[in-house]
């Protein structure tokens, strides 16, 4: 890899946990990142690494010392209530169990950021296309008008990357579900029946049309996910607005009428607006014909429904094209090793999650503590 110029494409977990891995094994990576800087804009909410996957990845990159000091394990606890708010199902995790801990993933992206050399990340870099031979070198457009010369260009852009057009003509589409997210602050003074509602996990409910999901964040934050079986214009449509914080909340009170007031606090009690999070995914299976100078991590190379496995996959991605590229005599060499794992390992995952988004709405939690530990429970952004 000597002299090979590599540029990957997205400063997050997935982006940012493969240049951490390149530079441990002396690698030369810059990182391109849209946001203005670190703290452009909130990062979203909570994450949870599994054994397998992400905290593998964490391990790989020298930092599963710093991760366990962040990680919340009690964050694994989950509840299932119906929309009476009768509790269903209740796992409480073992006081040793670190199968899957819940992390921030502000304080996750921190993290990363922070054991990489200064300078890796350029900020408002805004990728605008890519042009160049496949065999390379390529050139990397961005919005400014800067262009910059590559051998290796790394997707890890996310639902709607600028690079996945340079390998596949797949765009992600709707899957009929989409998402408010509501913000609680200062939750055990301020919100505490929810709190104790949300205990130091998270907690759900579904009547099959409609569902919501908590989730206890650090920093005594709690994040609801508001769900509906709707189109994705579906604000728009009712002539309403993302600003229009009063208008959204009718509208959603009567929408889930009848509900326990216990859950219809997540409606009315929440603070500041709401953030509009339809979920989209890729065709599934997504795979591409092999090209030696681009290929995709995460999101970017298969978006799913919020299974629980998003993060984990990107960053195990993450760290397997670094040590290929580790490996390997070329870049064109390492990409074809990395895809030969990634693509029958994300099309597993993608068969068993398609369909998953309609199912979140279902309000069967899982019926044993063991399916709740494989990873078949939702984790939000």
């Amino acid at each position: 890899m000597t002299g090979s110029r590599i540029s990957i494409i997205g400063g997050g977990p997935g982006g940012l946990t493969c240049a951490r891995i390149l530079q441990q094994r002396g690698i030369e990576v810059t990182v391109f990142d849209r946001d203005t800087g670190p703290d452009a804009r909130n990062q979203g909410g909570t994450l949870d690494l599994r054994t397998d996957d992400g905290q593998l990845a964490l391990r790989e990159a020298g930092l599963i010392d710093e991760f366990w000091k962040l990680a919340r394990p009690e964050g694994q606890e989950m509840r299932q209530l119906d929309p009476a708010g009768t509790m269903k199902f209740h796992h409480v995790p073992d006081s040793d169990d670190r199968f899957k801990p819940e992390i921030d993933r502000g304080q996750l992206r921190d993290l990363l950021l922070h054991s990489l050399r200064p300078g890796t990340v350029w900020w408002g870099a805004e990728l605008a296309s890519i042009s160049g031979p496949a065999d390379g070198p390529r050139q990397l457009h961005f919005a400014d008008g800067t262009t910059v010369e590559t051998d290796l260009v790394i997707g890890a852009d996310g639902a709607f990357s600028r690079v996945r057009p340079a390998v596949s003509p797949a765009t992600p589409h709707h899957t009929g579900v989409s998402f408010l997210e509501a913000r609680f602050d200062d939750v055990d003074n301020r919100h505490a029946a929810l709190a104790e509602l949300v205990g130091p996990g998270s907690a759900a409910a579904a009547d099959g049309d409609r569902g919501v999901f908590a989730q206890r964040n650090s920093g005594d934050h709690i994040r609801v996910y508001l769900m509906q079986r709707v189109p994705v214009d579906w604000i728009t449509a009712n002539g309403l607005t993302l600003d229009d914080t009063a208008g959204l909340r009718a509208h959603l009170l009567d929408a889930f009428a009848g509900w326990a007031p216990q859950l219809l606090a997540m409606i009315t009690d929440n603070d500041g607006g709401y953030v509009d999070r339809p979920i989209f995914a890729l065709p599934v299976p997504h795979a591409w014909a092999h090209v030696p100078t681009v290929t995709l991590l995460g999101d970017a190379a298969h978006l799913m429904p919020p299974v629980g496995v998003g993060v984990n996959l990107a960053m195990l991605d993450a760290c397997d094209l670094a040590l290929a590229l580790a490996a390997a005599a070329t870049t064109g060499e390492a990409v074809q090793a990395y895809e030969k794992t990634m693509f029958p390992r994300s099309e597993e995952w993608a068969l068993a999650a398609d369909g998953v988004a309609e199912g979140l709405l279902s309000g069967d939690g899982p019926p044993e503590a063991e399916e709740a530990r494989e990873g078949e429970f939702v984790s939000l952004p």
